[in-house]
């Protein structure tokens, strides 16, 4: 059986309080991005994973595909053993969200293919014990996100017709460090009813990434590219995540200049 996890982005990203479990509260809109990885599972002997395309960091048994599998097994003996293929397209640790669509698809996946009958509110639990926003990716459609990134609530937003370019610069920017920069602030107005707007007025209203001004200052390229993105026609553009990947979101095809990129860079565009 086979899937097709895909990624998100961030509408806006603010951190609102450190926790006293050890993470942060935040509050942010989830875009469920037409981009995606490939995700095959088959009834195997014992449980094997095959990797292919953009390398995974980490060790094997620590993808989340993996522990996923782990998770389930665990409440269901009965669960059989499975091979997984994944390929990936999605750049790792790119604020895409890529690995932990893999970890929620595999949630899936398991469950369709083994018949177990496990609703989308006890995916979720299990999504949320492989990371904060994996949640998101059961449902999988736009959400505003509060708490941890895993207390989801619908959003009023219609982004049809509009073009999303995503640019990838291959740096890694680690999570840690991001958040070590970060003063948190609650938000005059919630992210969900600024994109209730046109996107050409989401940063008059105010609708940012908390993370974008260390990870600029230390990373200027990443700035460049958002200038770009905005100098081109977007009516928004934003860092996703903790970055590096930048969006743009265009109200017609956009006609980029992409000669300040490198070969290492990536680049999509999408038609939302």
């Amino acid at each position: 059986m086979v899937t097709f996890p895909n990624c998100k982005i961030n509408l806006g990203l603010r951190i609102t309080g450190k926790r006293s479990d050890g993470f942060h509260n935040l509050e942010s809109v989830f875009l469920p991005v037409p981009w995606f990885d490939a995700l095959e599972i088959i009834e195997d002997n014992e449980l094997n994973i095959f990797l292919s395309g953009i390398p995974v960091p980490g060790a094997d048994q620590n993808n989340l595909c993996i522990r996923a599998w782990q998770l389930l097994k665990a409440d269901f003996p009965s669960l059989p053993p499975v091979s997984i293929y994944l390929h990936k397209t999605i750049p790792t640790g790119a604020g895409l969200g890529g690995g932990s669509s893999n970890g929620a698809y595999m949630l899936r996946l398991l469950n369709e293919k083994f018949s177990m009958g496990l609703t989308k509110e006890q995916l979720s639990g299990y999504a949320l014990q492989l990371g904060s926003d994996c949640p998101f990716f059961i449902y999988n459609e736009p959400l505003y996100a509060t708490g941890r990134g895993e207390i989801l609530k619908p959003v009023e937003l219609n982004l049809s017709g509009n073009y999303l370019v995503l640019i990838n610069p291959s740096i890694h920017i680690p999570t840690g460090w991001a958040f070590g920069r970060i003063t948190p602030a609650m938000p005059e107005q919630s992210c969900a009813e600024m994109v209730k707007e046109d996107p050409s007025k989401w940063a008059d209203l105010g609708l940012l990434n908390d993370f974008e001004p260390p990870v600029f200052d230390a990373f200027p390229l990443i700035k460049k590219i958002k200038e770009h993105l905005l100098s081109a026609g977007a009516l928004f553009a934003s860092m996703t995540g903790t970055g590096s990947t930048v969006y743009g979101i265009f109200g017609s095809e956009p006609s980029l200049d992409h000669s300040f990129l490198h070969e290492n860079h990536m680049i999509e565009v999408l038609q939302l």
